[in-house]
């Protein structure tokens, strides 16, 4: 009798949860949540060195959610981290603190450059934008985005050293704040000193 009762406990328990996953309300605050757990322990890890991608065409235009242009060519020879992501992704907003803190860390850094780029209507990021204060800058781009991304799904980022090599191409959610990652721009930046 007590294992009838624990096992309809369960078998409730198992139907809230699916109920909330079905609920589009809920859904979006839950998948977030999962991907808050993956974002603290899920790390991006270096692309080896004969395994890096070079990025051949500088060649794309954007403009930021004040309707400012922006030319990929003028941060050619920085550091850059960019990001592809949507308001709607659960793993974007997920990582979207670490990312926020990461580039706190570098904002004043002119070498380092952060591009966030989205394809949504500018009201719709610059609602998220306040609502969750992120200083970070968004970008809408114009033109196709150069091949080497290759972009299937989001979130993915990237960060490309001053010679043009992806050393970092991660595709889900992550903790960009982490030593790791602030290590790795660090070297970039020390080693071109």
């Amino acid at each position: 009798m007590a294992k009838s009762k624990k096992s309809k406990v369960y078998n409730l328990i198992f139907l809230v949860v699916i109920m909330l996953f079905i609920i589009p309300q809920t859904r979006q605050p839950i998948q977030v949540f999962l991907s808050k757990i993956m974002v603290i322990i899920v790390k991006p890890s270096l692309v080896e060195d004969s395994e890096r991608i070079l990025i051949s065409d500088y060649n794309w235009q954007l403009k930021d959610i004040s309707g400012n242009d922006f030319d990929f060519n003028s941060v050619k020879g920085k550091v850059i981290v960019i990001n592809f992501w949507a308001t709607w992704c659960p793993p974007c907003i997920a990582e979207m603190p670490s990312l926020q803190d990461l580039f706190e860390n570098y904002q004043d850094n002119e070498d380092v450059v952060f591009l966030f780029v989205s394809n949504e209507n500018k009201e719709k990021l610059y609602e998220l934008m306040t609502h969750n204060n992120y200083t970070f800058p968004i970008y809408q781009p114009l033109a196709p985005y150069p091949s080497e991304f290759n972009v299937s799904s989001i979130p993915r980022t990237f960060i490309i050293n001053r010679e043009g090599e992806i050393v970092i191409d991660k595709t889900g959610a992550a903790n960009w704040n982490s030593e790791n990652v602030r290590e790795v721009i660090g070297t970039m930046l020390i080693k071109h000193k």
